[in-house]
């Protein structure tokens, strides 16, 4: 646009527009920030967040929303927060502290003030996607392809990791009824991620709730997914008192859900697998029993379980199958496309079974999880705790085979 004085809305766009505006009709959606008046050459916008219609016609710039509209947001400026941003793939280092721009809700959806966030699997696992080969996948190749995809082959899409969170919501869109400013809550965004920051917006339906009374946000943030993955999946093969459950991976995000809940809340007899450093922390959490898989081999102890549940899909059926007992049930939670095959051929041919155990999260089940805490079933254990801005510090001790529990960024 060139020439004498032009009123002009300045907007945010969702992408970058390189571009200059020489169409005769380009439309871009964003924003607005400011109202007033510019000489000269209009270039390009770059920021982030679409909202509100515009037209460019020529040397005129028209807006199509309704002057009441204009008046709504002309005020509103645009405000940063601090974010740990990653724009390529990489070990902990790639993580940075910068200032983004503070997400603006619609009227369904709520922010939230972000006080802790755990440093779970799927940080570490996404922070370096493009170093990882459908071989080093824990899942089928379909979800590789799937997982390519959304988050970035080359470099991420999503640039700010952080799929569990609790905190204190700061703001709520006009369609939500349930919560209200100052409620503490925690939940789990899924592929979303962006909870290493300090806001985070949610949708009114999404997989958040109410905080426990009886933990602080740095416990909270550790339980939504693992405690979820673990109520489904025992409630999935309708476990009864006294059964034997035995535990492959019993210290990580789930597995140490899977022990509480089993032994506390179905009562039953619950053995634990894990490394010699977390002997101590499975122990802590209700274990029957515990096995150092440095130490022992479970499958040769001539102990019998009615279900054996690998959380890392690091086992096979055949090498548990004299483990489980008659009719016992061997349940992956990783997996690989031949396990899916035997889960198909023992539903039809044999009495032990293969289970591949997909999860739908599910806010009733996170208000379960919420229950359980109160009345003592669930307890965190937390191992260390870091500020956001050192995030990097924070997975790399995540990663170092140190950990004996539970890290945690806080904000």
């Amino acid at each position: 646009m060139t020439g004498t004085s032009k009123k002009i809305i300045i907007f945010n766009v969702k992408k970058p527009e390189r571009t200059p505006l020489r169409s005769n009709n380009l439309r871009l959606d964003g924003q607005i920030t400011e109202i007033g008046h510019i000489t000269g050459q209009v270039r390009h916008a770059e920021y982030s967040t679409a909202y509100v219609g515009l037209t460019v016609s020529g040397n005129c710039i028209r807006h199509q929303e309704s002057a009441h509209r204009v008046q709504k947001y002309k005020n509103r400026e645009v405000k940063e927060m601090k974010a740990c941003v990653f724009t390529e793939y990489g070990p902990p280092d790639v993580l940075r502290l910068k200032e983004v721009q503070k997400p603006i809700i619609k009227e369904n959806e709520i922010l939230i003030r972000v006080k802790a966030v755990p440093v779970n699997s799927a940080d570490t696992l996404i922070r370096n996607f493009r170093a990882v080969t459908p071989k080093k996948f824990h899942m089928p190749f379909l979800f590789w392809v799937i997982g390519k995809i959304a988050f970035g082959i080359s470099k991420p899409k999503v640039t700010i990791l952080g799929s569990e969170f609790s905190g204190v919501i700061d703001e709520v869109g006009r369609a939500v009824k349930n919560y209200k400013k100052g409620d503490e809550v925690f939940g789990y965004c899924g592929p979303r991620m962006g909870a290493y920051a300090e806001f985070l917006r949610v949708p009114k339906k999404g997989v958040f709730t109410f905080k426990p009374t009886t933990l602080t946000h740095e416990e909270a943030s550790t339980l939504p997914y693992g405690s979820i993955m673990a109520f489904n999946i025992l409630k999935r093969i309708d476990v009864r008192p006294g059964q034997k459950i035995l535990v492959n991976g019993a210290s990580g995000g789930i597995g140490p859900q899977i022990v509480q809940i089993a032994h506390n809340h179905f009562g039953a007899n619950v053995t634990g697998v894990c490394g010699t450093k977390r002997i101590e922390y499975v122990k802590s959490i209700g274990a029957d029993s515990v096995i150092d898989y440095t130490k022992e081999d479970f499958t040769q102890n001539k102990v019998e379980y009615d279900f054996i549940i690998d959380i890392l899909g690091k086992l096979s059926l055949s090498r548990c199958k004299k483990s489980l007992s008659e009719n016992g049930k061997m349940l992956f939670i990783s997996f690989k496309s031949l396990k899916v095959f035997q889960m198909l051929w023992t539903m039809l041919f044999c009495k032990r079974k293969a289970i591949c155990v997909i999860v739908n999260e599910k806010v009733e089940d996170l208000i379960s999880i919420k229950e359980f805490v109160e009345a003592g079933i669930i307890k965190a254990v937390i191992d260390r705790t870091y500020p956001l801005e050192q995030a990097s510090e924070a997975h790399r001790y995540s990663e170092s085979g140190m950990k004996k529990a539970n890290v945690v960024i806080t904000m």
